[in-house]
């Protein structure tokens, strides 16, 4: 039954007990969601409290698989993957494509920068010329008087790297920005860095204010705000997998070796070229990075929308790997920027982020990186031999026959069976339905 809304004035000072009561009453089984609710609770109330704490307005935990994809092989190392994700062909991908590629090589992956950006986004009506004449005694000024924030920084061996002016006034009238590079180390370092714009907008402010080079109309500078940029395109990663093209003699009955090869490159430029696909095939890229991400506590909206603003840097949106087939050989390749860290955060805090960090050996951030990469292409090299041998749905559909099967409440005998019938056939929600109905009557 549809319940009219009403505004619940001060939410957010309700105890957790309250919220669950306000929100339970737009509900017919008030009392059975309420349990359903306090059923997802951690029994560990001191977990239950961290949970609470990591939000805003928590009233329970949603729950997503954990799993493990096993056997990666990056830089001569093996690796076993936590990854949190609801679809089970993911995992499986990642798992096949390991295997394959272990007895190839394995990934290989280097880092090619982790600087970070963030910006003082102002308006300032005055001499333009004048103000980078000033640029170097403000970028010493500021980087001096952010030494209180920047002074543990420095001591991992970050901090800031650079500042400079940057003029915006030919796009909007008199709008200019302070334009920051950091080195954050092994931190994500979203609050260090807003930390230290913030106090660069302060110190700019003061600077023009007391610089008698400026006039009394030059004096006002109007921050509009500071705030790092979630587009980091030189924190990135690159991973590749390569072989001889004789090494896919096996991989599909149906093709030989050089006709594999040839549908593969032929999916790949087809990402180059066309929007529609090339966003299919960067989110089979994503399944595999944002799930180390949620595993290990890190920020995968961020990573993702870096990803995607990266997959425009040539003036459409494209494919993220590159192929290159020369001489017999296959190499297969993914750059992408993404800023990961193994402190602070979720990461220090939430009990299976530290258990994730451990499985992989407590990586620094740039190893994170390579290991978020070599997932990333394991995916996507998964789907595309997936989509051009036997198609997605055949695999995808068989990993999916479980939920289905549970949407029809099915017993473990009545699973037991349905399994066995679709081990020769494909899968389909109907199909599926239609040999449950069968072995029902």
């Amino acid at each position: 039954m549809k319940k009219d809304k009403e505004i619940i004035n001060r939410f957010s000072k309700l105890s957790k007990s309250q919220k669950i009561e306000k929100i339970t009453n737009y509900f017919d089984d008030k009392k059975e969601i309420k349990n359903q609710l306090q059923s997802f609770w951690h029994k560990d109330l001191n977990i239950q409290k961290l949970f609470d704490d990591f939000s805003e307005n928590t009233i329970s935990n949603f729950f997503l698989p954990y799993s493990v994809a096993p056997n990666l092989l990056i830089n001569q190392q093996i690796y076993h993957i936590p990854m949190v994700i609801e679809e089970s062909s993911v995992v499986a991908a990642a798992g096949n494509s390991a295997k394959f590629w272990s007895t190839r090589g394995g990934f290989h992956t280097r880092i090619i920068s982790t600087t970070k950006e963030g910006q003082v986004h102002f308006i300032w009506k005055g001499d333009g010329d004048k103000l980078r004449q000033h640029m170097p005694a403000i970028k010493k000024r500021l980087i001096k008087n952010s030494e209180f924030i920047t002074a543990n920084m420095q001591k991992r061996g970050g901090g800031i790297m650079d500042i400079e002016l940057i003029d915006f006034t030919n796009q909007i009238d008199d709008y200019y920005q302070l334009k920051a590079t950091f080195e954050t180390v092994d931190s994500m370092g979203a609050n260090f860095i807003n930390s230290c714009l913030e106090e660069f907008a302060n110190e700019l402010g003061f600077y023009i204010e007391a610089n008698t080079d400026f006039s009394e109309s030059e004096k006002g500078v109007h921050i509009i705000m500071s705030i790092l940029s979630n587009y980091t395109p030189n924190c990135a990663v690159e991973c590749y997998v390569e072989c001889d093209i004789s090494e896919f003699e096996t991989i599909d009955n149906r093709l030989t070796a050089e006709e594999f090869v040839w549908k593969f490159e032929k999916a790949v430029q087809i990402a180059k070229v066309d929007v529609y696909r090339a966003t299919t095939h960067n989110k089979g890229i994503f399944n595999g990075i944002d799930a180390v991400a949620l595993a290990t506590g890190n920020d995968f909206r961020a990573i993702e929308a870096c990803g995607h603003a990266y997959a425009c840097r040539n003036g459409k949106y494209e494919s993220l790997t590159d192929i290159k087939i020369e001489n017999g050989k296959f190499r297969y390749s993914l750059v992408i920027p993404m800023a990961m860290g193994t402190i602070g955060g979720l990461t220090s805090l939430h009990p299976l982020a530290k258990r994730s960090l451990e499985l992989l050996d407590n990586p620094n951030a740039e190893k994170l990186m390579e290991i978020a990469a070599a997932a990333g292409l394991a995916n996507n090299f998964g789907a595309i031999r997936t989509l051009i041998t036997k198609g997605i749905q055949w695999g995808h559909m068989k990993m999916h026959l479980s939920n289905i099967l549970n949407s029809f409440d099915a017993t473990e005998d009545e699973k037991r069976q349905v399994l066995e019938h679709f081990k020769t056939e494909k899968v389909s929600f109907n199909s599926a339905s239609t040999v449950i109905k069968e072995l029902r009557n």
